[in-house]
């Protein structure tokens, strides 16, 4: 029979770790998913402002050439840039914010710094073609490429 002390503690989690949240953060950044599995405050707002923005996409005949696509990139950006802090933060200071009370976790080695260089490379190239697709945008809208077919 199992004693009152073992029956009225809440359960264990498991620790949360740097790899996992780079990865949440470089390819579900756009939409806080990394928020959530770090338990902070306000992921749904990210959650909703993302999907506002999807949703806003629907309304315009073509996805890509409309302000709300354009206001996505920012929340994408965050998310390379998070991905790559969460992922160098020293062992002990990330223990310290995102696991208290929990053992310390054995040392994470080169997992994160992969994930960070992922996050730059990635985050660079997909920051470069945000910032060409706002500038063409304004561009046409201003009809500085009447005549240039794209």
């Amino acid at each position: 029979m199992a004693d009152a002390s073992s029956v009225l503690q809440p359960p264990r989690r498991a620790p949360r770790t740097k790899v996992r949240a780079g990865l949440l953060a470089l390819f579900f950044g756009w939409m806080g998913a990394h928020w959530w599995y770090l338990g902070r405050r306000g992921a749904a707002w990210i959650t909703l402002y993302a999907a506002a923005c999807l949703l806003a996409t629907c309304w315009f005949p073509v996805w890509y050439d409309n302000p709300a696509f354009f206001l996505l990139f920012i929340p994408m950006i965050e998310g390379f840039i998070e991905s790559a802090v969460l992922s160098l933060r020293p062992d002990e200071k990330f223990d310290r914010a995102y696991n208290p009370g929990l053992p310390a976790s054995p040392r994470s080695g080169w997992g994160p710094v992969l994930v960070a260089l992922g996050a730059v490379l990635i985050g660079s190239i997909c920051g470069m073609f945000a910032i060409a697709m706002v500038v063409v945008y304004v561009w046409q809208a201003m009809g500085w490429l009447e005549g240039y077919v794209l």
